[in-house]
Order: C-alpha cells, then sequence, then structure tokens
C-alpha cells in the first residue's frame, strides 16, 4: 500500500471532530503520491457520520480505493459504521502498535482514528504504519478466513 510510484487510492471521510485532522492528512497523503478521495464532510459544521463512513466503506469494498481512513472525535463510531458493510475490516487505531498489528495480524482495509484523541503528528505516524505495513498471512490468514465465513453466515441468517 506504499506510496509515490503505483496509482494508489485513498477513500477518506470525517464527521465534523475529524474535519481538521481529515483535512491535514489529505494534504499529506497526496504529498507521498496517493490518490484521495474525500467522501466529507467538507466543513467543520455538526453532521452525523454513519453514512460517510458507510461510504468510504463501500469505496474500498467495491475496489474504488485500496484502503479507507475514518474519521471523528474518537473513532469509536466511525469503526463500527464502516464495519457494518461486507468485506470491510475497520480498526480503531489510536498508537502505532494497533496500527501494525491491525493491518498485520487483520488484514485491516480500513484505519479508523479519534481526531480528539490523537495528535496531528501521531495520527501521521499512525497513517504511515498502516499503509507501509504488510499482512503477514499464515496463521493470520486462517483467522481472516474465518472473520469472513462469519460475515457469510450472518448474510445468509438475514437473508432467511
Amino acid at each position: 500500500m506504499t506510496s509515490r510510484s503505483g496509482a494508489k487510492r485513498i477513500a477518506i471521510g470525517s464527521d465534523h471532530a475529524g474535519f481538521d485532522l481529515k483535512t491535514r492528512l489529505i494534504g499529506v497523503l497526496e504529498g507521498l503520491g496517493y490518490h484521495v478521495e474525500d467522501y466529507g464532510t467538507h466543513s467543520p459544521e455538526a453532521t452525523d457520520y454513519p453514512h460517510i463512513c458507510a461510504s468510504v466503506a463501500r469505496a474500498v469494498r467495491d475496489a474504488k480505493a485500496n484502503v479507507g481512513i475514518v474519521l471523528g472525535g474518537s473513532g469509536q463510531g466511525e469503526q463500527i459504521a464502516a464495519n457494518k458493510v461486507r468485506g470491510v475490516r475497520a480498526a480503531l487505531c489510536n498508537d502505532l502498535w494497533l496500527a501494525e498489528m491491525a493491518r498485520s495480524h487483520n488484514d485491516a482495509n480500513v484505519l479508523s482514528m479519534g481526531g480528539r484523541v490523537v495528535s496531528n503528528d501521531l495520527a501521521e505516524q499512525i497513517v504511515k504504519k498502516f499503509l507501509e505495513t504488510p499482512f503477514e498471512g499464515g496463521r493470520h490468514a486462517r483467522r481472516v478466513g474465518q472473520l469472513k465465513e462469519i460475515e457469510v453466515e450472518e448474510a445468509a441468517r438475514r437473508e432467511s
């Protein structure tokens, strides 16, 4: 998922509490050579996050983006909203170790952070760690496969 050469695409979205951090991260990511699609919000005025985070998650699911980033005050609700989209593994990562584990062990494809929890500098480091960390596979692939099986089972239950 790393930068400069390939056309790596990132979907990003936030509510009002994550707006300033989102604006900053877009500049950082574009500076690293990423194409960033902004799914909103486009102002610091109060707004609800679920539809924004779902749009980011759907962009990842539909391969319009390689990875997604959702931001809010805590990042918690944003992670929950993104995880409602089948095929998305959104991880709340408010430190570097969690970002590394989310990618290397869980093959997370959406990063969630809290603009009221992490500093701008730390957020930039978290994003870079998330993007540069590869999935380890191995025993972790088996577990990610089990997560996918649960998604299929739950989708079947809803349809019946």
